[in-house]
Order: structure tokens, then sequence, then C-alpha cells
């Protein structure tokens, strides 16, 4: 259960929120004393929260019949799910190969790199791509696109699917049974109707969203894809208690990783790069710290080898580290041996 579920005063529940208590597990071992001081309330107000949470707890595991705490599952059933799971495709066969089909649903994918590199790009590329048409090997599905920097452009998403669209015919010939079974859901304003966004100017914005995504996606069960660009840029400016920053983002990434279980969606994080003093000098490394790169199932790093951008997995407990070349051309994401080659790149 959330702490916004919680049966407390709308002022104590906005301080808890601000201070990275999102749930009730993070208030399981707190004395009321400490939280007292950390939410700067008396002290009985402290131990009015803490009763909630013990009460609301308490009643919650009284309709779990015999202690047992149902949802198990066996290996074998998650071996024949995760056999049975469509991927989103980035636009790059390449980069699709080395991720096992492409980005998984029921994870959290972080994907990383320097300004420039195509990570929005990456974005926009799938938030379009999760709209493919089951016919034609897609999800079918429609997409939440969380800005935190102003960097999604309507015109691109047009671009793109313009060019998802192209490529689709291109492949299907327009007499095709397929082609004739969803003919009308292939048009450009359809693939941006499907794209659900939400601009956030400050990190209280992004806990908020991020907590109401529930009700959000069990009103709107086709979304398959949520993409939060970028997940660091809120959380580099407005903190200077670290301590405070890392218990916010972990009950974020929390968050984050049962709603992608709970609506079998994908979930995409972009993120920024920073510089950490390793071994005498200064390296690039994602922003956000260590503790954060244990937040995600999946981590993607973009960069530069030469004039060629590469896609890295540096983490991923399905498939091995690879690399793979990949464009950014007018038409979106593409692979360096894909049609568009020579197309414009950007």
């Amino acid at each position: 259960m959330e702490i916004s579920n919680l049966p407390i005063s709308p002022s104590i529940r906005s301080k808890l929120l601000s201070k990275g208590y999102t749930n009730l597990s993070s208030l399981s071992s707190i004395s009321p004393s400490f939280l007292a001081q950390e939410l700067s309330v008396k002290l009985e107000e402290a131990v009015e929260v803490l009763r909630a949470v013990s009460d609301t707890t308490t009643s919650k595991n009284a309709h779990i019949p015999n202690g047992i705490i149902p949802g198990a599952v066996t290996a074998w059933d998650m071996l024949s799910e995760e056999q049975m799971q469509r991927h989103i495709s980035t636009g790059c066969e390449d980069l699709d190969a080395i991720l096992g089909g492409g980005i998984h649903c029921k994870e959290v994918t972080e994907v990383g790199g320097v300004p420039g590199i195509g990570k929005t790009q990456l974005g926009i590329q799938l938030a379009v791509n999760v709209q493919i048409p089951v016919e034609y090997g897609g999800l079918g599905g429609k997409a939440v696109y969380i800005d935190t920097e102003g960097s999604f452009m309507a015109e691109r998403a047009y671009q793109i699917a313009e060019g998802c669209i192209y490529d689709i015919l291109d492949k299907f010939p327009s007499n095709s049974r397929e082609f004739l079974s969803c003919k009308e859901r292939l048009q450009v304003n359809n693939f941006l109707a499907g794209i659900f966004y939400f601009r956030i100017c400050s990190y209280t914005e992004q806990i908020a969203v991020t907590n109401y995504l529930e009700n959000f996606l069990t009103e709107h069960r086709d979304v398959n894809l949520v993409i939060i660009d970028s997940v660091t840029f809120h959380f580099r400016q407005d903190f200077d208690d670290l301590a405070q920053r890392t218990r916010v983002l972990g009950g974020l990434s929390l968050r984050l990783m049962k709603l992608s279980k709970m609506f079998n969606l994908a979930v995409v994080l972009l993120n920024q790069v920073t510089t950490k003093f390793t071994d005498g000098s200064f390296q690039l490394t994602l922003a956000l710290g260590d503790s954060w790169s244990h937040s995600c199932t999946n981590r993607i790093i973009l960069h530069w080898n030469g004039n060629e951008r590469c896609a890295y997995i540096e983490k991923s407990p399905s498939v091995p580290s690879a690399s793979a070349p990949y464009l950014v051309t007018g038409k979106g994401i593409r692979g360096i041996n894909s049609n568009f080659k020579r197309a414009r790149i950007m």
C-alpha cells in the first residue's frame, strides 16, 4: 500500500512524500522520535502516523488466508511466460538482436548517454513502435511519455511515425491480408493519438505522476510502455541531501518495477551522464550514483565510437554484454545496413 492511501492528514502525507517515504515498508523500521525530527512535526503526530501504518498493515495481512502470501508461481511458469513475451523494436535490427528481440516487457530498462547521442530519439521511436499492430509483429499498444526536460517534439514524433508506416508498407504489400485488416490503424494521426504525454516541472510532480500511474494504467489497459525522459533532470537540481535523494529514487524505482510487472509493460528510463573520479582521473558515468545503478533490470549505454553511434548493453540478466551500431535518421532510429543508410543523419 502507498502512503497516498494512508488515513492521515494531507499536510503530513505531503511531508512524508517530500522526504521520500512513498510506501508503508519505508516506515516499518523508523522510530517516532526520528520521524518527528525528519518531518518537523510533534512527537504525538509521528506516533499517530506510525500507528496508522501498523493498523493498515495488520488489516491488510488479516485478509491473507493462513498467513500465506498469494501470487507464488513456479520457475517453469516464469520461463514459459518469458518465452511468450513480445518485445518492442528499437528500429535498429542489430540492436534488437543483441537485446534478444528488443525492449522487454515486465522489466525496467535504463538508457543513458551524452547529449546529442539520440536518447530522446530512441524514446520517441519506442513510443511509436509499441503501437505497431500485432499483425505486423508489434504489440498494438500505446505509450506514456513523461517529459521532465521539454525534449519531446510532436513534429519529430510525426516524422518517426511516418517512417514506421513506410517500413511496414515496404515489408508487407498493400494487398496483403495483414494490411487490409489494420489499414485504418496505419495512419500517422492514430500513432500520435497513442502517445499520452505528461510534462513534469519538478521532482514532486515526477513523484506525483508516478504514484498516479497505477490509476491511469488501470483505465488504459492498452498501454504497454512508460518512458521517463529523463529520470535524472530534477533530481540533479533540487536536492542538497543525497541521503534523501537516494530514498526518493529508491521508492520511485520500486514503484516502476511494480507497475511493469502488474500491467505487463516495459518501463524505459532515459538518463544523463556525469563525471566520476576513478583511478586518478575523471571518467564519464551515468548520473544518480552507484546505488541507482542497481535499480533497473537492464542498462544500455549509448556512446560514440569515432563518428559512429553505438549502443552497449552494460547490464542484463538475460542477454550477454554486446554492442551494436545505429543511426539517427530523418525517419528515426535505424541500423547501419538499413535502407536509410544514406538518409540525412541528425
